[in-house]
């Protein structure tokens, strides 16, 4: 089959590789019918991680199930379904609690936790950018769609990673109706958690950004868009909120965070929603945050450390929640509201292209050139 390959930084091509195969009685394979980049590849694909060379890059996948091992019993051949992003079990211990994000069975457990579709330190399994996917654990990872699967594909995609990682964001800040909530990063996911907060009838809804293309999509859903690099999003977060701050704030940014000026600092929308949250408000992040970053900007962020104004945090009485997001807790509820029309998370998407043009379009993305919102590939267009 085709499929986007690591070679290393900002080096990556579309190649010939084996097939994927059941390996287990409870895998199945799926034709890959469209699939997303994500902002999370770039991490991998500008060489923040110890991403492998030679592996199939790709987490947010749809497709159609063309094959099951003898154990799948739920799933079966012709099922169209989005594949959460999550590699989990099912059965341990964290995922009979509800934390798929942290399966013990697909990764290197205790010193990893969590697996994922081509994703580094997420275990071995490969990615879906690429003609086909093998799913473990098939019956427990495959979100089987309704009948319109294919007729609202660009919908049902999101499913498998940013619409429940925005709505993740939501639910570890606390958001519930009628709340006010500043959200920081337009990207993807940001964008996600303001819809989001869309759907749970947020009163106020503040997005901070500067990327004007972005800011517009956050507008044309009804949120505030707070330009970072005309104003304080701090001060402009209490101004409308009359000195009192953000019921909530959700970090949709994570460790490669800029400044308007384009320095690096992790720490400055961790910072920044501390000081926009009102007294024990509410936080969380999903942006990514990692243990260890070689290319950080100095010695303290090289650490995977982030200088986080805890004592304002905790003066104010703020809670924050923060990983990855677990998939299985919310992708059948959202598919639902793409089903009946509730919500359409595909207003994101700028570019729908042949897997071939990949590497071209992560190169764009990579640059956050304007118009470069949300990309999806589709292995079956030409």
């Amino acid at each position: 089959m085709k499929a986007l390959v690591y070679h290393g930084p900002r080096d990556v091509s579309v190649d010939e590789v084996p097939d994927p195969r059941i390996e287990t009685p409870r895998d199945a394979i799926v034709k890959i019918i469209t699939t997303n980049i994500c902002g999370s590849d770039l991490h991998m694909y500008e060489g923040r991680t110890d991403m492998e060379p030679g592996r199939i890059l790709g987490h947010e996948n749809f497709g159609e199930v063309i094959e099951t091992g003898d154990a799948v019993e739920r799933i079966q051949v012709g099922d169209i379904v989005s594949v959460p992003f999550n590699v989990a079990c099912g059965t341990c211990k964290n995922c009979n609690a509800g934390l798929t994000n942290y399966c013990i069975r697909a990764n290197d457990y205790p010193r990893l936790a969590g697996g994922a579709y081509g994703f580094a330190d997420m275990g071995p399994w490969e990615g879906g950018q690429a003609e086909f996917l093998r799913v473990p654990w098939a019956d427990f990872n495959c979100c089987k769609m309704p009948e319109d699967g294919r007729e609202k594909q660009n919908d049902y995609v999101m499913c498998a990673d940013i619409f429940p990682t925005g709505y993740h964001a939501t639910e570890m800040a606390g958001l519930r109706p009628g709340e006010s909530v500043v959200i920081m990063g337009a990207g993807p996911v940001g964008l996600m958690a303001a819809l989001s907060a869309v759907v749970k009838n947020a009163s106020k809804i503040m997005v901070v950004d500067r990327h004007p293309d972005r800011l517009a999509l956050a507008e044309q859903i009804g949120a505030i868009p707070i330009d970072d690099s005309k104003v304080s999003p701090v001060e402009r977060v209490l101004e409308l909120t009359g000195g009192e701050g953000a019921d909530r704030g959700c970090e949709c940014v994570g460790y490669q965070a800029h400044d308007p000026q384009g320095h690096e600092h992790p720490d400055d929308t961790l910072n920044k929603l501390v000081e926009s949250v009102r007294f024990t408000g509410g936080i969380g992040v999903v942006g990514v945050f990692i243990p260890e970053d070689p290319g950080g900007p100095d010695d303290l962020a090289k650490q995977g450390r982030v200088p986080l104004e805890y004592g304002l945090h905790w003066f104010k009485g703020q809670t924050i929640g923060s990983g990855q997001c677990p998939v299985k807790r919310y992708d059948r509820y959202l598919r639902n509201l793409i089903h009946t029309g509730k919500a359409e998370p595909s207003y994101i998407l700028s570019h729908e292209l042949p897997l071939r043009e990949a590497p071209d379009a992560y190169a764009h993305f990579d640059k956050r050139e304007p118009g470069w919102t949300k990309v999806t590939l589709k292995p079956g267009l030409g």
